[in-house]
């Protein structure tokens, strides 16, 4: 007999949301500080935001509108709702950060590396709390539920190619030290999330 799925409740979900994105608004403080960049959408947004000196967080949530439609078509309406929260909540974090927080010193290996980690670990309470961050993450999530593309994987190899497009606007140093951040976000997304190994809904 199989065992019930367990289902989340509106107070955890909340929860993971917020702890998601403070995670993830820390580390991409952090990217920023350091002057790093990230993969999937919110590579794009760094880039545009380091060309032409619009916030991150306005340019994070301007990218993601084209997104929400695959989300709703193939992942469903909760899905589409949770993950427009958390962009919203990620977009806001993000610009009120920088009033909050200060680095005095921040060495940049340790910012990639770190933030990585923190990225990671948000996307990761995101997706088991069947949410995302738009972008990329949205369609990791179709391929790995469509065909069993692992997310992580889906995940590094956009990211890779992100942040060699990069090399038009930032320069080379810079990005190899970013790529040790985008292995550590998507290593814990690889290792962590698994099809089958987190049942909860």
């Amino acid at each position: 007999m199989n065992k019930p799925i367990d289902r989340h409740t509106h107070l955890e979900d909340l929860q993971a949301l917020l702890s998601g994105t403070l995670c993830i608004a820390l580390g991409v403080t952090m990217l920023n500080h350091a002057g790093l960049l990230t993969g999937g959408t919110a590579g794009l947004a760094f880039l545009l935001h380091y060309a032409s000196g619009v916030s991150f967080g306005k340019l994070f949530f301007l990218i993601n509108l084209p997104f929400y439609w695959l989300a709703w078509r193939r992942m469903g309406r909760r899905f589409t709702v949770k993950t427009f929260v958390a962009v919203a909540v990620l977009s806001g974090i993000t610009e009120v950060l920088p009033l909050l927080l200060r680095f005095e010193m921040l060495q940049p290996l340790y910012a990639a590396a770190m933030g990585g980690l923190l990225i990671g670990t948000g996307f990761l309470m995101l997706f088991r709390h069947q949410a995302s961050l738009g972008g990329v993450g949205i369609v990791a999530l179709v391929l790995q539920r469509e065909r069993g593309w692992s997310a992580g994987k889906t995940q590094l190899a956009v990211d890779l190619a992100i942040l060699l497009a990069a090399l038009w606007v930032v320069e080379p140093g810079r990005i190899a030290i970013s790529i040790i951040g985008a292995l550590a976000l998507n290593l814990t997304l690889a290792v962590n999330h698994k099809p089958g190994r987190y049942v909860a809904m």
